[in-house]
């Protein structure tokens, strides 16, 4: 151990009993953005010395800024996995994300070799309407030169981010055209979408897929949904794998759309034992509907308010495997500077009283509790629903008899084993991505000029591009090469994703899917038994 580590981890230690103590508005914050917990009293004026003598008498300099931070997560890492800090450097990613929008020009992008380059064009966004196209170089942008330079991905964002109906100039390459081109954009709201896709599977069956709980989701799951049922949708499969949650109170608008009046959604308790529920109200438009959700062991928080939820109620039916099991529920506080924390203050419960919170508790808690999934591998969880373990002590009851357990995630009432063809052999996702993005931009006419319908059916028969992506793995040399049939697959949906959108490559990807294949199936057997 250095002497400057030393010197740092007595400070440390200190500081965290101190600021165990106290949070508050002491440290220079400016009053009106800052909760106030003590007022003038002992402890305030001891953190606040403690501070002062580092910052003015301490031998050494010291960031006291970057030393609070590291404090403040210290004390937050003794309370539960999910009490998180946020400095002021994150904040304002992290709301933008969960808001579901954010100012810029409307273009999704990647480095390529030493230059930017345009995938996507945010449909009726401020690129689109300017005249920008994909596979177009971005160059220079306000007179700051962004080719050839190992420019990061923030740093390109935030010099296309801005304020509201701001322009920025912008010069590019279109290599369709051979052409240099200048553009001036006036930057709008981008939407960042949370609901991935929706479309028929087939005459009677639908199919969204939610990433996770912003702002906006219930707006776009509820245009979604209509758009489904006006095409005679009769069952819905709502896709929240790999969705780790947000705001609870979308979750609750979500699934009010499928239950009937007053039945009870979801119930939190605080410290206190004040307890709030949230009802069902009269404006479901699916409630007769078919309902089958697909969970994960990454679907978490909000995701498990749905599928716990309609699982209580008796009320369609939930399939894949076990879910995360985050039962706590989450209020951000700002702590003056810009930086805030996000504090658990309540537990949620399903209807019939679950809690589904997965234990946390030991010396090592944040590790085993991050490492759960490979804890849930190795015990064979992930292969046989046998291997799942329940406490008889943690067994509930739902208004028809069905018998469903607390104690750690949703168990699924259909469990599917995970496919072990996606996680086993050398992938190469990001060759992968260099591969497509590279053909499409070399042949992006003669490519465009397929229908979607056409891809589906003729894309790559003869798998000319596959042998073609399958020799330039080969010459990597890193290990086993995972599944052909898997590869094969997975590349078409990527090249669905560079010409059409979102939908198209998860209308590819889940062409194969085993859980999908298991809910046609049970459609199937419902069918079978109305006739």
């Amino acid at each position: 151990m250095n002497s400057k580590n030393k010197v740092y981890i007595p400070l440390f230690l200190a500081l965290a009993v101190a600021l165990g103590i106290f949070i508050g508005s002491t440290l220079n914050y400016p009053k009106k953005n800052t909760v106030m917990l003590f007022n003038r009293n002992p402890q305030e004026a001891k953190i606040k010395k403690l501070i002062d003598y580092i910052q003015y008498d301490y031998v050494d300099k010291i960031d006291t800024d970057s030393l609070l931070d590291g404090t403040i997560r210290q004390i937050l890492g003794k309370l539960d996995p999910h009490s998180v800090y946020i400095p002021a450097s994150d904040h304002d990613d992290i709301t933008e994300r969960m808001s579901g929008e954010f100012v810029g020009i409307g273009v999704q992008f990647r480095m390529h070799e030493d230059t930017i380059a345009v995938i996507k064009v945010i449909p009726d966004g401020p690129s689109d309407r300017a005249g920008l196209k994909a596979g177009d170089r971005i160059l220079v942008a306000e007179n700051d030169t962004l080719y050839g330079k190992q420019r990061r991905n923030n740093y390109v964002i935030k010099t296309l981010k801005g304020k509201p109906n701001t322009k920025v100039n912008i010069e590019v390459y279109r290599k369709s055209e051979n052409a240099y081109l200048n553009f001036t954009i006036k930057r709008g709201s981008v939407p960042i979408k949370s609901v991935d896709a929706a479309y028929m599977v087939n005459d009677s069956l639908g199919y969204i897929k939610v990433n996770r709980f912003a702002a906006t989701t219930y707006k776009e799951f509820k245009k979604a949904l209509d758009e489904l049922i006006t095409q005679n949708m009769k069952g819905l499969i709502l896709d929240l794998r790999g969705n780790q949650g947000g705001f609870l109170g979308v979750a609750t608008q979500m699934v009010d759309e499928f239950l009937e009046d007053d039945k009870l959604i979801v119930f939190t308790k605080n410290k206190g034992g004040r307890v709030d529920k949230s009802y069902a109200t009269k404006k479901g438009d699916f409630e007769q509907g078919k309902v089958y959700v697909l969970i994960d062991e990454n679907s978490a928080s909000a995701s498990e308010i749905v599928a716990g939820a309609l699982q209580d109620n008796d009320k369609g039916t939930i399939v894949g495997r076990r879910s995360f099991g985050k039962g706590l529920v989450q209020q951000e506080m700002e702590l003056g500077d810009g930086s805030a924390v996000r504090l658990t203050v309540s537990r949620y419960y399903t209807p019939t009283g679950r809690s589904i919170q997965k234990p946390y508790n030991g010396a090592d808690k944040n590790q085993y509790y991050n490492d759960d999934f490979h804890e849930r591998y190795l015990n064979g969880e992930l292969q046989n629903r046998d291997s799942i373990k329940v406490a008889d002590s943690l067994k509930f009851t739902t208004p028809k008899g069905k018998t469903v357990y607390g104690g750690g995630g949703i168990i699924p009432d259909v469990f599917v084993p995970i496919d072990t063809t996606a996680y086993f052999g050398t992938f190469y996702f990001g060759l992968m991505n260099d591969f497509v993005f590279d053909y499409v931009d070399n042949n992006r006419k003669e490519l465009e000029q397929m229908t979607f319908e056409d891809f589906l059916k003729d894309f790559d028969k003869d798998e000319r591009i596959l042998n073609q992506y399958l020799s330039i793995i080969k010459t990597q040399n890193k290990g086993v090469i995972a599944d052909k049939t898997y590869i094969k697959h997975y590349l078409k949906s990527l090249f669905a994703q560079f010409l059409y959108d979102d939908n198209a490559f998860n209308r590819v990807l889940n062409q194969n899917d085993r859980v999908l294949q298991r809910v046609r199936e049970l459609e199937h057997q419902v069918d079978y038994v109305k006739q």
